[in-house]
């Protein structure tokens, strides 16, 4: 069960709490103990996040879960973290199509950004496989082209760390190591990565913020397609990214390929559901401008590409999504000058304090 989770602290202070493994705490009780001290998440002017009820932010925790997001030895040859694919200058993303693993192998998708992850409660992965993100959390050590490492092999590793003994005492009451522990250290971590300090969010509380530009690009992206009246019609983005986190927490044919030239998939692996063809996770456009490349197969280097992608590209299939389905006919009427500033638009939702923040980067 999950519930909302969100102290008065939250509001009062609105503050972002966190201890760094570099420093030593001045007031450590004599002996280690337990620490339950609640996580301070800054929310800005998003919804209260979703937290699992058994898995409750706490300093220590989240301290923990950095600490094993930055560990080399979660990795089979001791050269590779979740951090090695993840990068914090590129929004938690990769800017290769796809990465390399520890025995110079290359994955067959794209690495997605970690952000914001606590208001994603649709399964995890570009296919969803993964239920919770403690379960995606332990995947990409035990995958062959990744980490290729056994959970048995890191526990024994860990645990001959005295570091890593102390911290999970702190943040579980006992020193023994297991992989449930691990992963709900990381998923706290995970869900403290936060971004929601844009443009577009600085816009939100003062329109004068944009240029007349980025204010066109916004309507255009929020303005429905309307195949009657083209000089009325807008690039009907919002359906698929809407909300604040830019997504809609669905698994979608974007019409990249036209069926039999399906390479992949996606859903349908993790469901069976014929509908799920080469359907994968909508992805939110937050800090997109950074994130290149795009799609689940990186196969686009470029804002232009995706948008002429949108606006001429998307090719049928039986599984298409219904919404674009009826845009592949006479695509989306975008103009160059619309394009151009439906990208200037795009370029409002990077979070530069997302790349800098102290409190995302490695601990050791």
């Amino acid at each position: 069960m999950r519930i909302k989770i969100i102290t008065l602290s939250f509001i009062l202070i609105g503050t972002f709490t966190f201890v760094s493994c570099k420093d030593d705490d001045e007031n450590e009780p004599e002996g280690l103990v337990l620490d339950e001290t609640p996580f301070a998440l800054n929310i800005g002017g998003f919804p209260m996040p979703a937290i699992a009820a058994d898995n409750p932010l706490t300093i220590q925790g989240v301290k923990l879960g950095r600490m094993l997001f930055y560990e080399k030895m979660l990795s089979g040859d001791g050269e590779m973290a979740c951090a090695n694919c993840h990068l914090q200058e590129f929004a938690f993303t990769d800017t290769a199509k796809f990465s390399t693993g520890i025995r110079g192998n290359k994955g067959g998708r794209q690495a997605m950004t970690i952000f914001n992850m606590a208001w994603h409660d649709n399964e995890f992965f570009w296919d969803g496989r993964a239920h919770l993100l403690r379960d995606q959390s332990l995947l990409p050590i035990q995958d062959e082209l990744e980490m290729d490492e056994t959970l048995e092999n890191v526990i024994a590793k860990l645990s001959a760390s005295q570091l890593y003994k102390d911290q999970f005492i702190r943040a579980f009451g006992s020193e023994e190591i297991t992989s449930t522990k691990m992963s709900l250290a990381m998923e706290q971590f995970m869900n403290t990565i936060l971004s929601n300090n844009s443009k577009y969010d600085a816009f939100l509380l003062d329109s004068n913020v944009f240029n007349e530009s980025e204010k066109r690009g916004l309507d255009l992206f929020t303005t429905d397609y309307n195949p009657f009246f083209p000089e009325k019609s807008g690039a009907d983005c919002q359906h698929c990214h809407g909300g604040a986190n830019f997504e809609n927490d669905k698994y979608m044919n974007n019409g990249l390929d036209a069926d039999g030239q399906q390479k992949d998939s996606g859903r349908i692996a993790a469901t069976k559901n014929p509908k799920d063809m080469a359907a994968f996770k909508v992805t939110s456009l937050r800090n997109i401008a950074i994130t290149a490349p795009y799609m689940h197969d990186g196969r686009f280097n470029t804002l232009e590409e995706v948008v002429e992608h949108y606006n001429s590209g998307i090719k049928a299939s039986n599984s298409l999504e219904p919404a674009l389905e009826q845009t592949r006919e006479k695509g989306l009427f975008l103009t160059a000058q619309d394009k151009e500033d439906l990208i200037a638009f795009l370029k409002t939702l990077t979070d530069n304090d997302l790349m800098s923040n102290s409190n995302y980067s490695n601990p050791f």
